[in-house]
């Protein structure tokens, strides 16, 4: 049995069409017919019904290509592994990050590591916390970086970080030392605060916000990027991790308000893990060094 064959079979299943396989895999069709036939031939049954210009599978053909799926999977991750080798990797893992922790430190860590280890070969997946849990259960990553803790019982969950929550309004171009010091309470109910950017904390954060201060407008903002944007657009301001606006804060593009009355929480950001491997347990050993 060639593999081609194989390839030709799941791209007609799902095609339903061997002309259009035939554009997609860069062949012709009658070279499509025949690879049908000798599978068929191998197999002794008949992968397809023939309704006109379009094909669909027969009770054999469905039950086959789960099989055939299978097989092609595991050749080209075969492939994969052997071309690794053949660069000089010796180790592999996956990880799923969260768009928010992809944006702070993560770069700057994996450089460094991947330098100092040349033998590893990683690979990214950027999710949102929601969603890591449920990739690292169906070992669809190795590893999950995510703003939320696991609750899953059969899944390690392992705090890395905290990091520091600031309140951040627009930079107003006075000068900080002869300025009157900034008000919190005016701040907040003369802007819309922009809230959710962050999974974990902002449910609570809000509540205690609304008890001290009722008149506060709010604005739910997904993404971290899109706050920063807005807060410097003057649209509003916002509680966020300190990593994620260092930049922004030493450029003066904002400034941090100091907070008297509201208790400011921290970001958390968990590994998670179905199996602890040595590899995995190196690298996030090497992460949790870089502190915030």
């Amino acid at each position: 049995m060639e593999f081609s064959w194989l390839t030709t079979f799941i791209t007609a299943a799902e095609l339903g069409n061997f002309r259009k396989t035939a554009e997609q895999l860069y062949i012709s069709q009658p070279s499509v017919t025949v690879h049908m036939k000798l599978l068929e031939k191998e197999l002794g049954v008949e992968l397809f019904l023939r309704e006109g210009k379009r094909v669909k599978l027969t009770e054999e053909g469905r039950k086959f290509l789960l099989h055939a799926k299978r097989v092609m999977k595991a050749y080209e991750e075969g492939l994969e592994d052997l071309n690794a080798y053949t660069q000089g990797y010796s180790t592999k893992f996956s990880i799923a990050i969260s768009p928010l922790i992809a944006d702070t430190i993560l770069p700057y860590v994996l450089k460094t590591y991947l330098d100092q280890h040349p033998e590893v070969e990683i690979e990214v997946k950027i999710l949102e916390s929601v969603k890591i849990e449920e990739a690292v259960w169906k070992e669809e990553v190795d590893i999950g970086l995510s703003c939320l803790p696991s609750n899953h019982e059969q899944l390690v969950s392992e705090l890395l970080y905290n990091d520091r929550v600031i309140f951040v309004a627009p930079h107003d171009g006075r000068d900080e030392e002869t300025a009157p010091p900034y008000d919190e309470e005016e701040i907040l109910t003369s802007s819309y605060l922009l809230t959710h950017n962050h999974p974990g904390y902002w449910d609570s954060l809000s509540r205690v916000i609304k008890r001290l201060y009722p008149s506060v407008r709010m604005m739910k903002v997904s993404q971290v990027h899109i706050t920063k944007r807005f807060i410097a657009e003057g649209l509003g301001v916002s509680f966020l991790p300190i990593s994620t606006v260092r930049r922004e804060l030493l450029e003066g593009r904002l400034v941090e308000i100091p907070c008297q009355h509201i208790p400011l929480p921290d970001a958390a950001t968990y590994a998670i893990m179905k199996y602890e491997h040595t590899n995995q347990q190196e690298f996030l050993r090497y992460l949790s060094t870089f502190r915030i």
